[in-house]
């Protein structure tokens, strides 16, 4: 097992070798410009918790307070000539180098994380920790880590909504080594609470807090959702039951078929119903958010159309977003029941009648209530989302993407989307399956 996650010493002389140079050339280059800045390697690479996989390389770039943040940026673009510009806390760089992606991230050096100018600047408080407490556990965090990934529930980002690398390093130096983290976990309950300094200063409502050692306000649990520590959990249990090589080397998703599709959407008997369009060029911290409040937006706006979503899901693929609603109820009668007041509340009787003067049927009386009959002004789910998709709530970036151009398929319809990106993302979503026995 740890063969197949632990770096061979020739990786990590290479990891070594890359990060020294890109250091020295960082260095040499404020040194030449007179601008006062130290190079910082921190995350998993300077802690020794890297597995074998992963190639990323996390430098910040440390200047005094009140120095300009947007000379390291310049120096980090001359650095690395050819790179992506991107924004977090503020702007950054992201290239690729002799294999590594390398994130290139300004930030103040201050005295203590009470200090913070930026969330950024957190980041070194965190190596130094880390790396002056986790000796004779690496193996521990990298099994962990290997296992979260297996099971779907590693990274904190808002696409995944799980476990980031230093939380896990936080729960193995709690618990002490990988098998005790699993036990601890079988057993958690929503709100359960981890503070390794005890120094906590602030209440948190989410449902792991793992107070940040160097920080006691900030739970570095915040951005883990509730479905994915429970997914965790009942992993954990199921491992500690069973173990197997599974759990953390799952078979790999192959693309969903026509054929499979097929048998799919006949064996359901459900409608799919994915709302398409340009993905915006933002960072996926910042498109997620957007794509789930248009998801949830859409599901409201379906709901009291009278089209009932059994679930529902995001996803992007190629250069495409998508936003997947499976329909319970996609169509309708043409005529629908609009309830008015009770029959003896004579004003409002009358005022609803007034607004109702020709309906296919009624005005009748059902439950004391005066009823019409009237005709629907869209049939079906896809009618009504067409019809109001630009009036949902929308994200920046997705308004434009979504006023600049759309698709609405249905059903066969998606048959013709042939991205593999999003064959696998549909076979995952019809698997739907966390390990819980």
């Amino acid at each position: 097992m740890l063969q197949r996650i632990r770096p061979r010493p020739e990786d990590q002389k290479h990891l070594n070798d890359v990060a020294s140079s890109i250091l020295s050339r960082i260095q040499s280059q404020a040194d030449a410009n007179g601008l006062e800045l130290k190079a910082i390697l921190v995350g998993s690479a300077a802690r020794g918790t890297w597995l074998s996989e992963d190639n990323d390389l996390d430098i910040f770039l440390g200047i005094p307070i009140g120095s300009d943040l947007g000379k390291a940026l310049e120096l980090a673009k001359n650095v690395v000539l050819e790179y992506e510009e991107k924004y977090a806390s503020h702007p950054y760089i992201h290239a690729k180098i002799d294999g590594f992606d390398v994130d290139l991230v300004p930030c103040y050096l201050v005295d203590s994380a009470s200090k913070l100018k930026s969330a950024v600047d957190r980041t070194p408080f965190h190596t130094r920790y880390i790396v002056g407490k986790i000796a004779g556990l690496e193996e521990d965090v990298l099994l962990l880590k290997q296992f979260m990934k297996g099971i779907g529930v590693y990274g904190s980002e808002l696409k995944v909504g799980g476990f980031s690398g230093y939380l896990t390093e936080l729960l193995v130096l709690r618990f002490g080594s990988f098998p005790a983290v699993l036990q601890a976990a079988a057993s958690w309950r929503p709100g359960e609470t981890i503070d390794l300094e005890s120094h906590s200063t602030l209440q948190h409502n989410d449902p792991l807090v793992v107070v940040d050692p160097v920080d006691p306000g900030r739970n570095v649990a915040a951005a883990l959702t509730i479905d994915k520590m429970f997914q965790f959990v009942a992993a954990s249990r199921c491992f500690l039951a069973n173990p197997s090589i599974d759990f953390f080397f799952p078979a790999r998703r192959q693309p969903i078929s026509d054929e499979e599709l097929q048998t799919i959407l006949e064996s359901r008997n459900s409608m799919p119903m994915l709302l398409d369009f340009q993905a915006p060029a933002v960072v996926e911290d910042v498109l997620f958010p957007q794509l789930h409040k248009a998801e949830e937006s859409a599901k409201a706006l379906l709901e009291r159309g009278g089209f009932r979503t059994l679930r529902s899901d995001v996803c992007i693929y190629g250069e495409r977003a998508g936003i997947l609603l499976e329909m319970e109820v996609w169509k309708q009668s043409k005529v629908g029941k609009s309830y008015g007041p009770p029959v003896w509340e004579a004003d409002h009787l009358s005022r609803f009648l007034a607004a109702h003067p020709q309906p296919l049927s009624g005005p009748y009386i059902e439950n004391g209530r005066a009823v019409v009959d009237l005709p629907r002004s869209y049939v079906t789910a896809k009618e009504l989302l067409a019809a109001e998709v630009q009036n949902l709530s929308l994200g920046r970036h997705l308004s434009i993407a979504i006023r600049s151009g759309h698709n609405i398929f249905v059903g066969p319809e998606l048959f013709s989307i042939k991205d593999m990106d999003f064959r696998i993302f549909l076979a995952g979503y019809f698997e739907a399956r966390a390990k819980m026995r």
